[in-house]
This record gives C-alpha cells, sequence and structure tokens, in this order.
C-alpha cells in the first residue's frame, strides 16, 4: 500500500459525511454510504497488516510539504490492527443501530463518519499537537451522538451524564494541550520523530510529556480519574455505549503506548508507578460493579477494570508483555462490543437494563442468551476464549518481569470479574420468565420513527423506558413460552397493532398508562441480535486461532520496542 493513501482514511469519512448531509433525509442512502465507507477502510487496513507481517512502518507528509511543517501519518503494524478492529467495531455498532432504530436520525450516519475520521488521524498522526486536533475531531460528533440519544426526553440521569461526558472531555484536551504546549516549549518540536528517546534524557521534557500521558490517562478512564465513565457511558443508548466503547478510551490507549514507546523510550524509571496505578484500576473497578443493578453500569465498572489489565502490559516494557498487552486491548474491544450489544438488545426489546426486572429471557431469547455467556465466559478469561489467551499471555509477561504481586491481583480480579458475569446471567437470562410482569411504556423514545411488520425494527430503549409498545393478538396474552405469531418475522418485528411512536405522542393518556407484559413483546431477531452474535463468534475465533492474533500482536511489541523504524519513517516523510 502506497504511503501517500493513508491521508484518505481521513479524508473519505469526511467527504462522505458532508455528501450525506447535502442529499438529506434519504435512510438507505445513509445506511449505505455509512457501511461502505467503514467496510472499505477495514479492507483497506488488512491491506496494511499484510505490508507489516514482518514489521516496518510507511509515513507521508500531506502535500508533500518538507519535513517539520507537513503534518506526519504513519502507519505500521499496531496502528494497522487498531485501524481494523475500531472499522470493524464502527461496522457492528452501526448495524446494531440501523436495527434498533436509532441510525433513523438524519445526522446519525455523518456524525459517525466524523467521529471515524477523527479515530482515523488520531491513530495515525505522529505529530503530538494533531493527536490534540484529531481527538477534538473525535470529541464533536461525539457530544452530538450523546444528545442523539435522548432527544427531547432526556431523564435527570441522561442529562447529567450528557454534561458529565463533554466537561470531562473538554477537561482532558485542556491539559493534554497544555501538556504538547510545554513539551514544545521545551523541546521545540511536537514531532514524534523528533522527540524520539527525549524525555529519557532531558527532565523538563520527561516532566512536560507526563501532563499529556496524565490526560490520556483521564480520556482511558484511570483511577484515580476513572468515576466519570461509570456516570456517563450508561446514561446514553445501548447502540452509542458499544461504540464509545470500542473507540473512545481505546485511542487514548494507544496514545498512551506510543507516546511511552517513542518519546520515553520505555524508561524504566517510571514503570512502577505504572504497575500500581493500573493494578488499583484494576481492584477498584470490579468492586465499584458489586453495588450497580443495571447491565450497563456493571458493564461499565468492568469496562474500568479491565483497562487496567490493558495497560499492565505497557507498564511491564518488555516483548512479552507488549504482546499481551496489545492482544489484550483487541480482544477486549471486541468482547466489551459484544457484551454491550447483547444486553443492549435486551434492553431495547424489553425496555429495562434493570438486573431482577426481568428473568429467564435464555429461554425466550436462547441466541442472544448464547451471546451474552461466551462473551461474558471470555470477560471473566476462561478457555476456549479470547479472553483466558489475553490474560494467560499477560500474567506469564508478569512472571517474567518478576510482578508477582500483579499476578495475584489479576487473578483475584479474575474471579470476582466472573461472580458480576453470573449476577447479569441469573438476573436477566436464567431463572423463571415473568411472564406476569408489567413493564411500562411511557418512557417510549419520541424520536424513534414508527415501525411496521416490513422494516424489521423498533426504536431503541432508553435506559429507563421501552423502546415501542409490543405487540397484542385479539386481547389475548400469551405465555412467554409460546410466540407471538405476529412478531415471527426475521426482525422480531412489532405487529401492526403496536402504537408508534407518533401515536404516542398524540396520546398523552394512553403514553402514560400502557403496559405490556413480557410475554406479548415481540423477540429479539437476528437483525437485532446479529451484532452481538458476530462478536461473540469472533471472541471464540480469537482463542482457537489466537496464534494468528499473537504473531501480529508480537510484530507490533517489536515496533514499540525498537523504535527505529517508525522514527525513520516519520523523519523520511
Amino acid at each position: 500500500m502506497s504511503a501517500a493513501l493513508l491521508p484518505l482514511f481521513v479524508a473519505v469519512p469526511l467527504m462522505m459525511a458532508a455528501l450525506l448531509v447535502i442529499v438529506g433525509d434519504r435512510r438507505v442512502v445513509h445506511a449505505v454510504g455509512l457501511l461502505g465507507t467503514m467496510i472499505t477502510a477495514v479492507g483497506a487496513a488488512v491491506l496494511v497488516i499484510l505490508e507489516f507481517r514482518s514489521g516496518g512502518a510507511i509515513a507521508h507528509g500531506i502535500s508533500s510539504w518538507p519535513f517539520g511543517i507537513a503534518i506526519p501519518f504513519v502507519a505500521d503494524m499496531f496502528t494497522a490492527l487498531m485501524l481494523v478492529v475500531t472499522g470493524l467495531l464502527t461496522i457492528v455498532c452501526s448495524w446494531f443501530a440501523i436495527a434498533s432504530g436509532r441510525a433513523a436520525n438524519v445526522y446519525f450516519a455523518p456524525l459517525v463518519l466524523v467521529l471515524t475520521a477523527g479515530v482515523n488521524g488520531a491513530l495515525l498522526t505522529a505529530d503530538l499537537f494533531n493527536l490534540f486536533v484529531f481527538i477534538e475531531v473525535m470529541l464533536l460528533p461525539s457530544y452530538g451522538l450523546f444528545v442523539l440519544a435522548a432527544r427531547h426526553k432526556g431523564t435527570l440521569q441522561q442529562v447529567a451524564g450528557a454534561r458529565l461526558y463533554v466537561t470531562l472531555n473538554l477537561l482532558t484536551s485542556t491539559v493534554f494541550l497544555i501538556g504538547v504546549g510545554f513539551i514544545y516549549g521545551t523541546a521545540g518540536t511536537v514531532n514524534m520523530g523528533e522527540l524520539a528517546g527525549l524525555a529519557k534524557t532531558d527532565p523538563t521534557v520527561a516532566i512536560s510529556g507526563a501532563v499529556c500521558l496524565f490526560a490520556l490517562a483521564i480520556k482511558a478512564s484511570v483511577v484515580p480519574v476513572h468515576g466519570w465513565l461509570a456516570a456517563a457511558y450508561p446514561a446514553t443508548s445501548p447502540a452509542i455505549t458499544a461504540l464509545f466503547s470500542g473507540l473512545h478510551t481505546k485511542v487514548a490507549i494507544y496514545g498512551i503506548y506510543r507516546m511511552y514507546a517513542v518519546v520515553f523510550d520505555g524508561d524504566s524509571r517510571w514503570l512502577w508507578i505504572g504497575v500500581t496505578l493500573f493494578c488499583l484500576t484494576m481492584v477498584i473497578g470490579v468492586l465499584g460493579a458489586v453495588g450497580e443493578k443495571t447491565t450497563r453500569s456493571i458493564l461499565a465498572f468492568h469496562m474500568i477494570s479491565q483497562i487496567g489489565y490493558i495497560l499492565l502490559g505497557v507498564a511491564l516494557f518488555t516483548l512479552a508483555g507488549l504482546t499481551a498487552g496489545i492482544f489484550y486491548l483487541l480482544h477486549h474491544m471486541i468482547v466489551k462490543a459484544s457484551l454491550f450489544l447483547s444486553t443492549g438488545a435486551v434492553e431495547v426489546r424489553y425496555g429495562t437494563g434493570e438486573i431482577g426486572k426481568l428473568s429467564g429471557i435464555a429461554k425466550r431469547e436462547p441466541v442472544i442468551a448464547v451471546a451474552f455467556f461466551i462473551a461474558a465466559l471470555s470477560l471473566a478469561g476462561l478457555p476456549p476464549f479470547s479472553g483466558f489467551v489475553a490474560k494467560f499471555t499477560l500474567i506469564l509477561a508478569s512472571v517474567e518481569a518478576g510482578q508477582i504481586a500483579a499476578v495475584v491481583v489479576m487473578l483475584l480480579v479474575s474471579l470476582v470479574t466472573l461472580l458480576s458475569m453470573l449476577k447479569i446471567w441469573n438476573g436477566v437470562f436464567w431463572g423463571d420468565s415473568k411472564s406476569s410482569e408489567k413493564v411500562s411504556t411511557s418512557n417510549a423514545d419520541d424520536d424513534a420513527p414508527a415501525t411496521s411488520p416490513a422494516d424489521g425494527n423498533l426504536p431503541e430503549a432508553s435506559p429507563t423506558g421501552t423502546a415501542a409498545a409490543a405487540a397484542s393478538t385479539s386481547g389475548r396474552k400469551q405465555s412467554v413460552a409460546e410466540p407471538a405469531s405476529a412478531a415471527q418475522s426475521s426482525g422480531g418485528v412489532a405487529t401492526k397493532e403496536a402504537p408508534t411512536a407518533s401515536a404516542t405522542r398524540a396520546d398523552p393518556e394512553t403514553k402514560a398508562s400502557s403496559a405490556t407484559t413480557v410475554a406479548e413483546r415481540p423477540r429479539i431477531g437476528m437483525a437485532l441480535a446479529g451484532p452481538a452474535v458476530f462478536t461473540a463468534a469472533i471472541t471464540l475465533g480469537l482463542g482457537l486461532g489466537a496464534e494468528l492474533l499473537l504473531g501480529l500482536s508480537a510484530t507490533a511489541a517489536e515496533g514499540l520496542l525498537d523504535t527505529t523504524a517508525y522514527v525513520q519513517a516519520v523523519m523520511g516523510s
């Protein structure tokens, strides 16, 4: 792949976003444009992986400006792996949003494409100031997506979550920009090639770089600056939560890996700080999940805990540690998205994610139950899934580095993680079905489109309300075990008797009083369950065929241990 094509990872999504805004409210065009662009980007990233199977890097200065002026775009194996997985997760989460009705908004696809451009730019740039710029490009559409999740009907939790999310990220960006300014003031450059190893020999550059690392740690949700994620992520819709889980914190983690490898040259003097903080992140994150009562809140705290595992790899800074950390990063992006998507499908269809409000869903929804079960076991680190390989290799790397205390922490946290996954399983999927449970539809999404049996979609629910009223069958209530005959289309859709969102708006009294039983609700169709099933299948495949991804991760780790190829590519761009 030619280095001159690297800027297209940013330019094409931006141009497609502009085009979709121009064409207006044409849902099919938006879906094709969004998914087509992302599939193309993933295919191009795969070509980059094939080019770097033996290591190396390529770079290009935008518009062929001379070195020091041009914005350098650089790709190596680590970058390529991240481009593939972030692109794949964007496709899957967009699929879920389309199936749940969330993508019906005319601005959804353009905002996701601008977000993609920011993510790709942040992964490719070798300039710290432009890293700040691309992080901002990521954040601006994210604010819009967060707001679209609860337009005109935000609960107090959603408003507070959006406010916290915006405030925290503005603070993070400010701190990072201050750090970049300090680096420029002390080193006279923000180019990664020129900064290579400088923090290891110059204390002033090291302090300036530490400010940037602190900002990235906030964005990655590292203890003690972790609480914002657990409060903000569950406050948006399941589709957006899954999307953000695979992009935002992971770009920050990538930045920490890359910056410590290049600018600090893996300076061993400060690694003990990372080991301490990341072990604390594991413990505090997993303990935070113990008292939570909703599926997404539990998963958000476990996301914090797992970030500690991922970053432990860079704190070890050995070939084995970096390989395990990169493998863990890629595995976690897929598994966490799968968990958010499986529980999100239940929340969309049944209107609640609260533990105990529903039970016995596995009998009615075996496909989504199996998807959740696979991803949950992988998160806990059980074989034969990718989570087992990730934790086992990280434990071996920790033993090799003499970090026995970290090994003990990892094993104990894994046990508590398994117990939390069983809590969700027992509270939502297992047990007797609550067929007589009334689930209010008073908070149905007013902005979601009205659906019909042909489209296979229901509007997506908010964290506290249902997505749409369920089907009824001539006044006769069915048991959980008996499927509603009118809801047996491939998408598990509502029957034509189901009230539309516009009808709900038009009749406030009906909206306030309507309630349905679990048995009356249409089942989760494959259109909605597919994303969770697909990602669960990937974690199983990565577990059974881990050798391939471990080999690629080792190549990426070698590029972080020896940054010569990366630096030479940047300097020659």
